[in-house]
């Protein structure tokens, strides 16, 4: 098993981080005219789905996100202490996320922005709360799927990905709504993928090896695109009748395994790429602020489109235009920009380690996990802009539910009142003496 940091998750998380970015950043086709704000997807243009292969990587954010759980969980002095460490850790950056976009819609309408892009920018800034809702859930079930593991291996993610199949096959056969189930069978899967990584075959894989592997995956992917019901695009596309993101398909397990494969080849390169000097410090600086770069890119670019689109009439270039080539580094400098003002300002709410131990019981953290996943859950899907019949349609129910969840997982006693009352143990052990 592994036990000292490992430089090549580290490489990955960070790829894929910054892969993320980059994708939400080229995307948005946006002009805006007489209160309305109209909005394209530059990846919709002919041919340009190929690229989602490489940059849809919430596969690898899984499965490094698997890698690191079962580290830790091993690490751990039981698994209530796990999951209790693991909520709060993966709430906490969203607190502020929330309280800031339960006034800024208000504000911003005060200030006459017109409800429509307002809409926009309020519903952007909660999407990408899906993740975060879906990996709650993947963390409560981690104890239960470390157990597995280890009785039966390399079966788990294959019955998982045989169940994402069965799902596929339901969903496009007049079962639509079943199709949500693999958020869970799907991104198990790959999540059990890192388990592989720390204890099994994939972290020993020779190059030949793992091309081969990445061959196979990209292979199926092919196939099943070619031969299947399933979009070429990664990413949902606006107007598509069909996601391979929302729900996710089975797709997206095989093409995970192609991911994974093609990193795995190169993992001497990457490792080496982590001791250069400055790459390690900035591979950890990022690492420590995971989540709230996660969290606040979005809202980064709707400060930069709000200010040029909407403030200053600022139409993007159509894409794969002389113009659009020569204006995106401009594009990413200001939102990059705007991002690091950002983080100065929220980033302390993930770095700030908490100091203080849950006394929280294992069924409560379940119950404040679900309360924290459903919560996440409501606000991507309905946004944080409120609804004019009423607060109760609103973001603030949502809001409610995960602050509810995060408190009940948070259920505290400070670390000092531990070390007095270890003390104060100690001393009558020593006067019995």
């Amino acid at each position: 098993m592994q036990t000292s940091r490992d430089r090549f998750l580290d490489v990955v998380r960070a790829g894929a981080i910054l892969a993320v970015i980059a994708q939400h950043w080229v995307m948005p086709v946006l002009s805006y005219s007489d209160g309305h704000l109209t909005t394209g997807n530059a990846l919709a243009t002919p041919g340009w789905w190929v690229v989602t292969w490489l940059s849809q990587v919430m596969p690898l954010v899984f499965f490094a996100g698997g890698a690191a759980n079962l580290i830790s969980f091993r690490r751990a002095e039981s698994p209530r202490k796990w999951l209790a460490a693991r909520i709060r850790r993966l709430m906490v950056p969203v607190l502020p996320l929330m309280a800031v976009w339960l006034v800024i819609p208000d504000f911003l309408r005060g200030l006459g922005v017109p409800p429509q892009p307002l809409q926009v920018g309020s519903a952007i800034a909660a999407q990408l709360l899906w993740f975060l809702a879906v990996y709650v859930l993947v963390v409560l079930l981690t104890p239960v799927m470390v157990a597995a593991h280890r009785r039966w291996g390399l079966k788990v993610p294959l019955v998982m990905g045989a169940a994402g199949i069965l799902v596929d096959v339901a969903r496009f056969n007049d079962f639509g709504y079943i199709g949500y189930a693999n958020a869970i069978f799907v991104w198990v899967a790959v999540h059990q993928l890192g388990f592989h990584y720390v204890e099994g075959r994939l972290g020993t894989l020779t190059r030949r090896a793992a091309l081969t592997l990445s061959a196979a995956g990209f292979g199926v992917t092919a196939l099943m695109v070619a031969f299947g019901p399933y979009p070429a695009s990664m990413i949902g596309m606006p107007g598509a009748p069909v996601s391979n993101m929302s729900p996710p398909t089975v797709l997206l397990a095989f093409l995970a395994v192609g991911q994974i494969g093609l990193l795995l080849a190169f993992r001497p390169q990457l490792n080496a790429l982590a001791e250069r000097p400055g790459v390690g410090t900035a591979l950890g600086w990022l690492g420590a602020r995971f989540m709230s770069v996660y969290l606040w890119h979005m809202p980064a670019l709707i400060v930069v489109a709000g200010v040029t689109v909407y403030g200053l009439g600022y139409e993007t270039p159509a894409p794969g235009t002389v113009f659009w080539l020569v204006m995106a580094p401009a594009w990413f400098a200001v939102c990059g920009l705007v991002l690091l003002g950002l983080l100065r300002l929220f980033a302390h709410f993930e770095t700030r380690r908490d100091a203080a131990v849950s006394t929280a019981r294992l069924p409560q953290l379940v119950v404040a996990g679900l309360m924290v996943s459903g919560g996440l859950l409501g606000l991507a899907a309905h946004g944080f802009a409120p609804l004019s019949d009423g607060i109760a349609h609103g973001p603030v129910p949502w809001v409610v539910l995960a602050t509810a969840g995060f408190l009940l997982a948070g259920r505290q006693l400070p670390v000092t009142e531990l070390l007095g009352r270890a003390v104060f143990v100690s001393e009558r052990a020593a006067l019995k003496r």
